[in-house]
């Protein structure tokens, strides 16, 4: 991923490889191991910081695999650079290995220890001379012996700690103490998730929009699906480059905690507490506060995350106008809605970037799904089918992926049958919850809006979804149509039609079958249970506005839809209807690639055009019938 280099750095390191030490000790044994590096070792760990120190006499020439890896662990590195540490290619290598780290987050803290810092910057004295036999013992490898010279050099030049005879051991550690503590309450891990699956490639996505080694101040917007994996990955991006920043901050649950005044100042005092590392908040009121943020932290170069935003006022309340920001800084954003925050982008003088997070690929689907399903990367054979099933109804949708994996851990077969039959027709109420928070954000139009097309009118052409809309009384629906792009409950695909995530819509019908319920009124007729009596009968058919009529196998059925006055959609399968009597002309849609054309009552005469998929559709009818071909 390399988030710490340019777009094309060559060196990475995956987040799966977390961070499992505070600080790693590189030291030469034999100049300090029973003396200060027992000491310091032995304060850090007293004081809470877990630390790594290679307690085994080194023996021959390569860097042990494990060695490295508990480099690539640690957060820190401390590196004791004393006389005889560059006599050491073991030492030398742990050097290189560091300085490859560094670029990837970690934080490195030279100690010269009884050495001149020049001595190692310009290779003098001991360094000098060990390095001139090293060239004699390596000169068939000369460019291992340049990169232990190239990483000598670059950490002469890193602002560390000198150690001489005449300074107090103790006092001298407790300031190297009092740094690590101030990083580490500073810059505290966050819980991410237990199995992390694709984080690594988007996280890679994402690394050239921070290129945290710019000195510009950048916003990165991650927008997309309810449930898609926003918050993993702003924690996962926080756990791994927040060492890099003179301050950082995660805010989470922002929507939630900004409903309250006492929300808002608590967050102000989060803030706040985070960058300055336990510095209070004393000033009173939201406003008053916004300008001491701005006033104590326009100096400092920090990260700041703010988690499941969804109105601008969210922002405004914690950082003001946004254009305060030290340079450097990095300030990022998860929220479901792609264009909250755009105005940004040319009040702030900021550079904006925006990422939207897909959805996970089937690969990717079935290793989540299974790791919480059998806690391993596969299904048994004997689960295989079903396994691809579930994922298929997942559609790669990773809260979807992780609550059905972890209800089916330790059931039996009939049981994943029994559920992939239920789930299908009944969606989980934990999915259902968080996907929608973003329905409950609409006004009411938009709401409407949103039913009418995750019922009828997913996967038509967006200007004839437009075109029915206004039918309906809609007036004219195109504002509202992108604000449910903006928040991702809808997405246009290729030809320009409107489109949803499957389980995003399945919690539409849902929605509008327990509107249905509630009201004891239809809106929308979606269940076949409740069809023969309504469609038959006159119980409350005044007030449907859209039929959705599928019967699982092909069946005969008599229809009089003539009394539905409101009735503007109709999408019928498997229905066979020999004898149609009569169809309001209020109809806008009908869907019903088995009806044929010719055998439309003959009372019927829209008032408006009407949109069809009936067989014989490519008939010019009384030149008002528009075809849509195949709306998919």
């Amino acid at each position: 991923m390399a988030l710490l280099t340019n777009k094309g750095a060559s060196s990475s390191i995956s987040f799966t490889n977390r961070c499992i030490y505070d600080v790693f000790l590189s030291f030469r044994g034999e100049d300090t191991r029973n003396g200060f590096i027992s000491n310091l070792n032995g304060i850090l760990r007293h004081n809470g910081i877990i630390t790594f120190m290679d307690d085994e006499l080194r023996r021959g020439e390569e860097i042990s695999a494990e060695l490295l890896k508990a480099i690539e662990s640690s957060r820190i590195s401390i590196i004791i650079l004393s006389i005889n540490y560059a006599s050491s290619t073991w030492c030398l290598d742990e050097l290189v290995k560091i300085f490859e780290c560094k670029k990837n987050g970690q934080v490195v803290l030279p100690v010269f220890y009884e050495v001149d810092p020049t001595e190692v910057r310009n290779h003098k004295g001991r360094f000098g001379e060990v390095l001139t036999k090293h060239e004699k013992k390596f000169k068939d490898n000369m460019s291992r012996v340049q990169r232990w010279s190239e990483a000598l050099n670059e950490a002469s030049k890193i602002s560390g700690w000198h150690y001489t005879d005449n300074h107090p051991q103790f006092r001298f550690i407790q300031e190297i103490l009092d740094e690590i503590s101030s990083a580490k309450l500073n810059r505290t891990q966050v819980f991410v998730v237990k199995y992390l699956v694709g984080i690594d490639s988007r996280i890679e996505e994402i690394s050239w929009r921070l290129d945290i080694e710019s000195n510009d101040v950048r916003m990165l917007v991650i927008h997309g699906l309810p449930g898609i994996g926003k918050t993993t990955i702003a924690k996962a991006i926080f756990n791994l480059i927040a060492y890099h920043f003179e301050g950082s901050s995660f805010l989470e649950d922002v929507r939630e905690n900004s409903k309250t005044n006492d929300g808002v100042l608590q967050l102000q005092e989060a803030l706040y507490y985070e960058i300055l590392g336990g510095r209070n908040l004393k000033v009173h009121g939201v406003f008053k506060r916004i300008n001491v943020i701005m006033k104590m932290l326009h100096h400092k170069r920090i990260l700041l995350i703010l988690d499941d935003v969804d109105k601008l006022v969210q922002v405004e309340n914690l950082l003001g106008k946004c254009d305060w920001f030290a340079s450097g800084s990095r300030i990022i954003i998860t929220t479901r809605e792609e264009k909250l925050l755009s105005t940004f982008q040319e009040n702030c003088h900021l550079a904006y970037y925006n990422y939207m997070v897909k959805e996970l690929d089937e690969h990717e689907s079935c290793e989540l799904f299974c790791q919480h399903a059998f806690k391993r990367n596969k299904p048994t054979e004997d689960y295989l089918e079903l396994t691809h099933q579930f994922i298929s109804y997942a559609k790669g949708l990773p809260l979807a992926l992780k609550i059905i994996g972890a209800d089916l851990y330790k059931r039996n077969i009939d049981c994943w049958k029994s559920a992939l039959d239920k789930y299908k027709r009944i969606p989980n109420p934990d999915i259902l919850q968080v996907l929608k928070i973003s329905y409950d954000g609409l006004d009411q139009t938009q709401r409407d809006i949103f039913l009418d097309i995750a019922c009828f009118l997913k996967g038509f052409y967006k200007h004839v979804v437009v075109d029915l809309l206004q039918s309906c009384k809609f007036y004219d629906p195109y504002y509202d149509i992108e604000k449910l792009i903006d928040k991702s409950l809808i997405v246009v695909v290729k030809d320009d039609k409107l489109s949803m995530h499957d389980l995003i819509q399945q919690m539409g019908l849902e929605i509008a079958q327990q509107e249905s319920d509630k009201s004891k009124k239809h809106k929308r007729l979606l269940c076949y249970e409740d069809a023969p009596e309504i469609l038959i009968g006159d119980m409350g058919s005044d007030e449907i506005r859209g039929i959705r009529l599928c019967l699982p196998q092909p069946g005969n059925m008599q229809l009089d839809l003539g009394k539905m006055k409101s009735l503007k959609y109709l999408k019928v399968h498997n229905v066979i209807c020999e004898d149609l009597k009569s169809l309001p002309n209020g109809l806008r849609l009908l869907d019903w690639n088995a009806f044929p054309l010719s055998s439309l009552p003959s009372t019927f005469e829209p008032k408006s055009s009407l949109y069809s998929t009936c067989r014989g559709a490519t008939l010019n009818w009384m030149n008002i019938l528009r075809v849509v071909g195949s709306k998919h």
